[in-house]
This record gives C-alpha cells, sequence and structure tokens, in this order.
C-alpha cells in the first residue's frame, strides 16, 4: 500500500474486486453504531483512498443508502460489506480493511467515535482516540 504498489480487495465470494494504487489517505477503527450494525461486528477497520486512483475489477457492488448522503457498498452475492461513501467527503471512498487480499498489511493509526463503543471490548493498542468524527 505504497507509492506505485497495487494493492487488491474482494469480498467473500469473489464476485465484487477492487484495486488501487499507491498510498491510503487515512487508516483507522470506527466504533459508530452505523458501522457495527452494517458490518455486524463491534468494530470496523477502515482505510480511504481518493476517487481517481481505484476501480472496481469484477462485479460491482449493491448498494444501500443508510442514511441521507451515506452509501453502503456490499456484494449482492454472498452480502459481504466492501465499503463506504459520504457525501461529505465526496473525493473518496472508505473500504474495510478486512477485505484487502493481503488484510496484514493494513496499518491502523486511530481510532473515531469511540464514544460508541461497546464497553466488552477493551482495545489497548496505544492508537490516538477521538469521541466522534475523526474531523
Amino acid at each position: 500500500m505504497g507509492e506505485g504498489e497495487i494493492t487488491r480487495g474482494r469480498c467473500l465470494c469473489g464476485a465484487v474486486r477492487y484495486e488501487f494504487e499507491g498510498a491510503l489517505n487515512w487508516a483507522g477503527h470506527c466504533s459508530c453504531e452505523s458501522c457495527r450494525r452494517a458490518a455486524s461486528a463491534p468494530i470496523t477497520s477502515d482505510f480511504g483512498v481518493s476517487n481517481e486512483r481505484w476501480r472496481w475489477t469484477g462485479a460491482e457492488p449493491t448498494i444501500y443508502r443508510s442514511s441521507p448522503g451515506v452509501e453502503r457498498l456490499f456484494c449482492g452475492r454472498c452480502g459481504s460489506p466492501l465499503a463506504y461513501r459520504n457525501s461529505q467527503r465526496a473525493h473518496e471512498t472508505d473500504f474495510h480493511a478486512m477485505t484487502l487480499e493481503r488484510p496484514e498489511a493494513f496499518r491502523p493509526e486511530f481510532h473515531v467515535f469511540t464514544a460508541e463503543a461497546v464497553g466488552w471490548l477493551p482495545v489497548a493498542d496505544g492508537l490516538p482516540r477521538w469521541p466522534g468524527t475523526k474531523g
């Protein structure tokens, strides 16, 4: 996930695939209720990529408009959540790190929406935390 490097990701069944070139805009963990419910997980690990640097290489995902200005993208075949788009940050798409072909290369930098975190999953990784949005 560095300059000039092609990074790829996909859903569980492999129908929806994407790739991008270069570094991430950001990488972090989200504990907001909306992300938790969309992924059926206590936390999501996500990263942003500028729209001009990524593309779908397989089937295009299904889009669910979860709230005004927000789209959640998932595989219409296997149901895997893949990405998130917010009209307030229309220049980029946020992908779930666990969709990466090599998720071990993901290096989170912060936590957001920690005020909404579930209490039974303590995360002691030393990363910066913001109770609300990352600004």
